[in-house]
């Protein structure tokens, strides 16, 4: 960069910021209102294409539509709806064999007259693969070859000179994630399917059930009522949860003693009591199938370091620890 260049001033940044977002914004106005006025009837006809098919949906495009279809595709693949990217200038030197009969693809180009598209416009013509559109131009080629026009309103760009794509790659955007959205919930996709599509990150750990992360069996520190303070501080501290879960003859869920119970006890002979004497007896308790986020939650709002996991008898099955939390990723 020229050291000797002279820095924009702050006001014209904010403005032009502020001018190309105000543009922006009335792109998917203009989107939004195309939905009451023609464009719901291909919306449904592709949510209804793409659930009928039993391949993968192929998203392609070339240039700035291309960088669009990417993330289209990967929202798909994410929410349930096989699919994957094709360049459309590679489907030209053999990437046209990853597409199948029993596919469908979606075509973005805002002229429709891309010539990378041509190849595979043809190829789906030739084998009878259906073909949706997303294009501003209804009367290009790739229009009139679709089985399908997704009409996207041909709108202003943000860019002042009108020619990088910004205003019309925003609205291909947001009527993909329309697309994968309709989809995701014409399936009934559970946030638990989307687990199995996003195991890793944070994201990965706020869908986490606590049932996957417990400790169980062995692990537990239980006793059971009576027991004497001294052996349940051994049980305390050869387990490493800082408590014990007590419990009733019958094995369901009587209290818990924690290192906090003890300390607020220190005033008595410990060596003398017993846990039924020490131990809070309404403690928080959760299921299996609870999200590992509402068990952090649970923790932060008591304060406290850990929760039984209850069956629907009220037996504990199951402890989680702040540090299991803090372990996969979602403290």
């Amino acid at each position: 960069m020229n050291s000797k260049a002279i820095l924009p001033d702050q006001a014209d940044v904010i403005a032009s910021a502020l001018r190309t977002i105000s543009i922006e914004k009335q792109g998917l106005s203009a989107l939004e209102a195309a939905l009451g006025n023609g464009l719901a009837e291909p919306l449904r006809e592709t949510i209804a294409l793409i659930a009928g098919i039993s391949g993968r949906v192929i998203v392609t495009g070339v240039g700035k539509s291309g960088h669009i279809g990417a993330k289209i595709a990967a929202t798909f693949a994410s929410t349930g709806t096989p699919a994957f990217f094709v360049h459309a200038a590679e489907a030209n030197h053999g990437d046209l064999g990853m597409i199948a009969g029993n596919d469908l693809v979606l075509a973005i180009s805002k002229g429709g007259e891309s010539a990378e598209l041509k190849s595979i416009i043809a190829y789906t013509r030739r084998f009878s693969i259906p073909l949706v559109s997303i294009t501003c131009a209804p009367q290009a080629s790739l229009a009139r070859q679709s089985d399908v026009v997704l009409l996207v309103p041909a709108e202003q760009e943000a860019c002042p000179h009108g020619l990088a794509p910004t205003t019309s790659t925003l609205m291909q955007l947001a009527l993909g994630d329309a697309l994968a959205v309709a989809l995701l919930e014409a399936r009934g996709f559970t946030a638990t399917d989307f687990h199995v599509f996003h195991p890793g990150g944070k994201l990965g750990a706020s869908l986490t059930h606590v049932g996957d992360i417990m400790h169980t069996g062995e692990r537990l520190p239980l006793v059971a009522r009576g027991t004497p303070m001294p052996d349940a501080v051994r049980t305390l501290s050869h387990k490493h949860f800082g408590c014990v879960i007590v419990l009733n003859e019958d094995g369901t869920l009587a209290g818990i003693v924690t290192e906090g119970d003890m300390a607020r006890n220190l005033h008595r002979n410990l060596g003398e009591l017993c846990v039924d004497d020490v131990m809070t007896v309404t403690p928080k308790t959760i299921v299996a199938s609870t999200l590992a986020t509402a068990a952090l939650g649970l923790i932060n709002k008591h304060n406290i370091g850990a929760l039984i996991v209850i069956d629907e008898a009220r037996k504990p099955i199951g402890l989680v620890h702040f540090h299991d939390l803090l372990r996969i990723g979602v403290a």
